[in-house]
């Protein structure tokens, strides 16, 4: 245990002695989660909308109106040639074009239906297929509001109505900050531990200070829990400082327990730096192990349910995100800050992330060989 100790010791007046590591594990909190829930947003809006127009009759001029006066639409231009729209879709001056057919009114006068033709750019097929999506929805409205006023009814009459009221659960303003927050938290929690760690082991490589360390009486399992437990601390402080800013810029707190959201990010931090230990044992030099960690993070990201829920996921994909991390604790913090989960509620995400951080310890500890170090 002596010798534990003076290893910690070591690692901590290095860590304190490195500015670097102390200004990622203050700024990169801040930075990331005041930025990255502003400019990352779902919701697609300033849609510019081509509109060409080759009936001009009262009901085309009404269903422009409608289409102008909604927030997510911005009328590029009004023509009535077609192919002049699509050279301002090549051009990326315009997202959707739709086509107001000839005789438009007299169709839906006389035949009770008439079509309307809808083109979208496809190369942002998450803005294109959106816009689509409400474009459909101002069409559907104008389409039940002029078939309103051709209802004549008996002044006595009574035609049966059926009302839909909606409510949002737990989040009933929809706001997007308060589902992104904690997502963002745990992958910059992630970054700063996996990276780290992932460095450490070979920077002791490089600088040669790891030959005095195979030397000395330290067991393979202390050398790790003496790398592990600093930048384990220092996670923690990372997470605290997360929370912090979460609260200061958009006002977030947690429904559920603060000790709630430590005990998991503890054990969740332990299973995250020891994938970062188990990249240093086996990268030579520092540019292996950031390759290797920044390839790492990559796959967390895009598979842990961030920016693309899971269930939207291809089913190879949802697999994947089984032995995939930062998955279950974006959905453990979205709980606790969201719907005010206990620990007993998600005692058995608990159960996976206690089995990710025994198996990537434990294999950082077989694959590190004071031998080969």
């Amino acid at each position: 245990m002596n010798n534990l100790y003076f290893l910690l010791q070591k690692e901590f007046k290095q860590i304190f002695r490195n500015p670097t590591i102390l200004r990622m594990i203050i700024a990169m909190p801040i930075l990331q989660l005041i930025l990255l829930p502003l400019a990352a947003d779902y919701e697609v809006k300033n849609i510019n909308v081509s509109i060409v127009d080759q009936d001009h009759s009262t009901y085309s001029r009404r269903l422009i109106q409608k289409i102008s006066a909604s927030s997510y639409f911005n009328l590029s231009e009004y023509t009535d040639s077609y192919k002049k729209s699509l050279d301002l879709v090549g051009k990326g001056k315009t997202d959707l074009v739709l086509t107001i057919p000839a005789h438009f009114e007299k169709e839906i006068i006389k035949e009770n239906s008439a079509k309307l033709h809808l083109t979208a750019d496809a190369v942002n097929g998450i803005r294109g297929g959106l816009g689509s999506a409400y474009l459909s929805q101002v069409i559907a409205d104008f389409n039940r509001e002029i078939r309103e006023e051709w209802i004549l009814m008996p002044r006595n009459s009574e035609i049966p109505q059926i009302e839909i009221s909606s409510a949002n659960w737990y989040n009933p303003h929809s706001v997007y900050p308060l589902f992104m927050v904690p997502g963002i938290l745990v992958i910059l929690v992630t970054m700063v531990g996996a990276f780290m760690t992932a460095l450490n082991i070979v920077s002791e490589k490089e600088i040669g200070t790891i030959e005095q360390l195979n030397v000395s009486p330290l067991k393979k399992h202390e050398f790790i829990i003496g790398k592990l437990i600093p930048f384990w601390v220092l996670g923690m402080v990372s997470i605290t400082i997360g929370m912090v800013v979460s609260f200061v810029v958009f006002r977030i707190l947690p429904q559920g327990s603060f000790l709630t959201i430590y005990a998991f990010s503890a054990i969740y931090l332990l299973g995250v730096l020891g994938i970062g230990l188990l990249i240093s044992t086996f990268s030579d030099t520092q540019q292996q192990a950031t390759l290797f960690a920044f390839f790492a993070m990559m796959v967390f990201i895009l598979l842990g349910g961030l920016y693309t829920p899971i269930e939207s996921m291809p089913r190879w994909s949802q697999i994947l995100t089984y032995f995939n991390p930062p998955a279950y604790l974006i959905k453990i913090v979205r709980a606790i800050y969201i719907k005010g989960s206990t620990f007993m509620d998600l005692k058995k995400d608990l159960y996976v992330l206690i089995a990710f951080a025994i198996g990537f310890n434990g294999l950082a500890v077989l694959n590190y060989s004071k031998r080969n170090a």
